[in-house]
C-alpha cells in the first residue's frame, strides 16, 4: 500500500476521533496496517477491519444496523474489551448525519416492517407478540444453559456483592422476589412470561405456594415442565402455552403476580390493558411485581435498530412515568419502585464472559452468526445501562381492598432472611 493512501486513511481516522474522549484503541486494516488513536496510551482494543466494505461501513454512512451486520458477518472484529467499543460507536453516532442517511435509516426501518406486517400481521398482534417470542427465545436450552447458569434464569441478577457469582446473585433476586411480594404458604401464585420456569420453581420450593406460569415460547414450555418433573414439584407447580390477553377471560384469581423480563414486549398502546388484565386476575389486597427494562426519557430512539431487527423484534421500551401512569389507570397502586440498573450491567457482564469462555461448546449449538448476534447485543446493552440510556425497574403494585393495602408499614422484612439455597439443592 503507497504512502499516500496510509495518510489519507490516518487523517480520515484523525478526523473522525478528534474530539473523542474514550479509552485508547487501534484499528487494524486487512492490509496489516494500523492506526492508534493515542500514540502513548496502551490500547484496550483494536477493531480489526476485515474487507474495503467494512471500512465502507466504519466511515461513510454507519448507524447501529451496518456496523453491526459487520460485525455479526465477520467484516469487523473486536480483539480486547469488546464493551469499550459502544463508547466509540456513540461517538460516531452521535455525529451530524447527512439527509441522505437519515433517509435511509428511514427507509430501512419503513421496509423491516412491511416486512413483518405481511408475514405475521399488524404490531403486537397475538400471531406477531407469538412471532417474536419464538425467534428470540426457541433456541435450543443447551445453548443458553452455559451461560445463564443453573438458575436458568434470563433476567436481571441482584447483586449483594460485585464479586458474588452469577448464581448466587440469581438466586438472590428470586428471593428478592418472593419477599418483596411476601409470598405465603398455599397462596396461589402467577408469573406471566415465566422463561424456563426459574421463578416458579423457586417460589413453589422455597415459598410453599401453588405457582402457576405462562409463556408464549414453546421451546421455555417444554424445558419448564421437564424442570418442574425433575424436582418433583408438579403438584405445586404448573406451566402453560399462553398468551397473557387471554387471561382476561379466565375465571381465577391469583393472591400474587409476577412479571419478570416480559412487558418490554407489550408495548405502549398495549400497557393500560395490560396492567388491567392484572388487574382482573389479581384478588382485592394482592400485590403484583413487574421487573422490566425501561429507558431514560432522554436516551435518542433511532430509527435504525439492531435490537429491533435482530434481536427483539416489536419489543418496545417504555418510560418509567409511561408506566406508572398505565397502571394507576386501572385502579393500582404503586407501593415501591427499586432501580437495579447497575445490577443488570454486572449480569450482562458475566453473560458476556460465558458466551465468550464457553464459545466451542455454544457453536455447537447455533451457527456463528446468532452466536455473534448474541455477543453483540449483550455486550451493546451492559454499555447501554452503564450510559443510563436504559435502566431496570422493580416496580411493586398492589389491589387496594376498599382503601387496605394489607402491606405492612415497613420493608425490613425484605431482607432480613438470608437468601435460600435452593437450587444448589435441587
Amino acid at each position: 500500500m503507497s504512502d499516500s493512501i496510509q495518510s489519507k486513511r490516518a487523517a480520515l481516522f484523525s478526523s473522525l476521533f478528534r474530539d473523542f474522549e474514550g479509552p485508547a484503541f487501534s484499528i487494524r486494516l486487512w492490509d496489516g496496517s494500523c492506526w492508534r488513536s493515542s500514540a502513548g496510551d496502551r490500547s484496550v482494543l483494536t477493531i480489526v477491519v476485515e474487507s474495503p466494505k467494512a471500512l465502507h461501513a466504519l466511515l461513510a454512512e454507519p448507524n447501529e444496523i451496518t456496523l453491526g451486520e459487520a460485525f455479526i458477518h465477520g467484516d469487523l472484529e473486536i480483539e480486547g474489551d469488546i464493551f469499550s467499543v459502544f463508547s466509540i460507536a456513540e461517538h460516531i453516532f452521535n455525529r451530524p448525519s447527512s439527509v441522505r442517511q437519515r433517509i435511509f435509516e428511514r427507509a430501512s426501518a419503513l421496509f423491516f416492517g412491511l416486512g413483518r406486517w405481511a408475514k405475521h400481521g399488524s404490531r403486537h398482534s397475538l400471531k406477531r407478540d407469538r412471532a417474536s417470542i419464538s425467534y428470540h427465545y426457541d433456541q435450543p436450552v443447551a445453548f443458553f444453559e452455559p451461560w445463564l447458569g443453573r438458575t436458568l434464569a434470563y433476567s436481571c441478577a441482584c447483586f449483594r456483592d460485585e464479586r458474588d457469582t452469577l448464581d448466587l446473585a440469581q438466586e438472590q433476586k428470586l428471593d428478592l422476589i418472593c419477599r418483596k411480594l411476601r409470598l405465603r404458604s398455599q397462596e396461589r401464585f402467577l408469573d406471566i412470561g415465566c422463561g424456563w420456569g426459574s421463578l416458579i420453581l423457586h417460589a413453589a420450593a422455597r415459598f410453599r405456594v401453588h405457582a402457576h406460569g405462562i409463556t408464549l415460547s414453546r421451546e421455555q414450555e417444554r424445558v419448564a415442565k421437564r424442570r418442574i418433573e425433575e424436582a418433583n414439584l408438579d403438584r405445586s407447580c404448573t406451566v402453560e402455552l399462553l398468551d397473557y390477553r387471554s387471561l382476561s377471560g379466565a375465571q381465577l384469581q391469583f393472591d400474587k403476580i409476577a412479571s419478570v423480563g416480559m412487558f418490554e414486549h407489550v408495548g405502549l398502546r398495549n400497557l393500560r390493558r395490560y396492567f388491567g388484565i392484572v388487574r382482573d386476575v389479581l384478588k382485592p389486597g394482592g400485590v403484583f411485581l413487574n421487573h422490566g427494562i425501561a429507558r431514560s426519557q432522554l436516551s435518542p430512539v433511532r430509527d435504525s435498530s439492531f435490537i429491533d431487527k435482530y434481536v427483539f423484534p416489536d419489543g418496545h421500551l417504555v418510560t418509567l412515568p409511561q408506566v406508572v401512569e398505565a397502571a394507576e389507570s386501572q385502579g393500582l397502586e404503586i407501593r415501591d419502585i427499586e432501580n437495579l440498573r447497575e445490577h443488570y450491567e454486572l449480569t450482562l457482564r458475566r453473560w458476556v464472559e460465558g458466551l465468550r469462555r464457553n464459545s466451542g461448546l455454544l457453536l455447537r449449538q447455533v451457527s456463528e452468526l446468532t452466536y455473534r448476534i448474541w455477543l453483540l447485543y449483550m455486550a451493546g446493552s451492559a454499555a447501554a445501562f452503564r450510559r443510563g440510556d436504559i435502566a431496570v425497574f422493580q416496580v411493586l403494585i398492589s389491589r387496594p381492598d376498599r382503601g387496605h393495602s394489607r402491606l405492612p408499614l415497613s420493608r425490613e422484612d425484605w431482607y432480613s432472611a438470608a437468601p435460600s439455597n435452593h437450587f444448589a439443592e435441587v
